[in-house]
């Protein structure tokens, strides 16, 4: 697969987090499902817009979730987890799609998924 990126801001930040699904392969469709093409509630991602998540994409391998996270150059992580957290319905998603993760219902979006440390990179 070829992804080609375009509207980026001459600076951001990435950040790339990991999340295991339940071993449940009904499950795992289904989270699939709740992601996929105008399933993500709305005020969902306007609610990662407004903390200053430019785009997020999610990759599945097997039961392996992998998470791209840019951001805006000034994004402070901790701080706009803390206040994704309080947007609107946030909450209430995270324990909707927590059946299908290896988590609890109560778990933030922040205590679910775990930032990944970049070991290398092509320059």
């Amino acid at each position: 697969m070829e992804y080609i990126e375009s509207h980026y801001p001459a600076q951001f930040k990435r950040y790339c987090k990991t999340l295991t699904l339940q071993d449940d392969a009904a499950l795992v469709e289904q989270y699939k499902q709740a992601h996929g093409p105008k399933a993500v509630w709305p005020e969902i991602n306007q609610g990662m817009r407004e903390v200053g998540i430019l785009k997020m994409e999610i990759y599945l391998l097997g039961r392996q979730l992998f998470m791209i996270m840019d951001t805006t150059a000034d994004f402070d992580h901790d701080q706009a987890m803390a206040e994704l957290a309080s947007k609107p319905r946030q909450s209430e998603w995270e324990t909707y799609v927590s059946q299908f993760q290896k988590t609890t219902a109560s778990s933030t979006a922040n205590e679910k998924w775990q930032l990944m440390e970049r070991i290398y990179e092509l320059s």
